[in-house]
């Protein structure tokens, strides 16, 4: 009695136990049904390749002209090195609300759309723009982003709009010296302030930093060209104002003139008889 009741209990135990493993397998199973589920509906830009465990989107050496398109919006780290990339518009970043670190060197960006980084979340790192072909950037185009920015080895045009816009960023101290003038804004008396961006200025070939640091000012020479500009537009016009009130008196002189001598030239009315009788008369 013993015994049967003995394997009756080890027959429900091992009946028990062996409910338990096919209850955990399938829970292990829908689990990774689920995760590859999830994972096999995301989907990563062509000729990228996508880490989801690190949200990390890698299009580095991609042969990319453009920035590619469905990056997912939960990607924190973006790499876009080392491509063909020429421009930024301006919806390129605006669903990476969560994004850590853009990297956009080693390409041929030479613009930037107005506002073209300000979709950029406050979580935002680091911004590498450096080994570009930027020439001018202004505070509107980056938004008000904190990242640390890398904007080393680009061919600068130093004028007061960069100025304004190295005082704006957080700038990675180690590469700032890295921001050289290629071409830079002339002061008065240096030429035209209407020459092309592309000119040398005295400023050529020295880093940007440094010269701000000796006291060089690109928004006071702008102000001070623009001010001389003025005077020289203001002298010119009111010379010419002189000139023309000038050519009028005259010109109005020489028609008088030949008005009085036409009419000096006309014989004067003489008197009929009749009239000197009536005037005789009277007397």
């Amino acid at each position: 009695m013993c015994t049967g009741w003995c394997e009756e209990r080890c027959t429900s135990v091992s009946g028990g136990r062996a409910k338990g493993p096919d209850l955990h397998s399938w829970l292990w199973v829908s689990l990774l049904f689920s995760a590859l589920w999830g994972q096999a509906s995301l989907q990563c830009p062509d000729s990228c390749h996508c880490a989801w465990d690190t949200a990390t989107v890698l299009c580095s050496d991609a042969g990319l002209r453009e920035i590619p398109e469905g990056i997912p919006p939960e990607t924190v780290s973006l790499h876009l090195e080392r491509n063909y990339i020429r421009n930024i518009p301006e919806s390129a970043f605006s669903d990476l609300v969560h994004l850590r670190d853009l990297y956009l060197s080693h390409n041929r960006i030479d613009s930037l759309a107005s506002g073209a980084l300000r979709h950029l979340g406050p979580e935002l790192r680091l911004l590498d723009l450096s080994h570009n072909q930027l020439r001018q950037a202004n505070r509107e185009e980056f938004g008000s982003t904190r990242a640390k920015t890398r904007l080393y080895h680009n061919p600068w045009h130093c004028d007061c709009a960069l100025q304004e816009l190295m005082e704006t960023l957080n700038l990675e101290p180690e590469t700032v010296n890295g921001i050289i003038c290629e071409s830079s804004v002339r002061g008065v008396g240096e030429g035209s302030r209407w020459e092309d961006p592309g000119s040398q200025g005295e400023h050529a070939g020295q880093p940007l930093v440094k010269l701000l640091d000796s006291g060089v000012n690109f928004c006071s020479l702008q102000r001070k060209t623009t001010d001389v500009a003025m005077l020289v537009t203001m002298f010119v016009w009111f010379f010419m104002v002189i000139v023309y009130v000038v050519y009028y008196v005259r010109q109005n002189q020489a028609e008088a003139r030949r008005h009085l001598e036409y009419l000096k030239s006309l014989p004067s009315p003489r008197k009929t008889p009749a009239e000197t009788d009536t005037l005789s008369t009277g007397f």
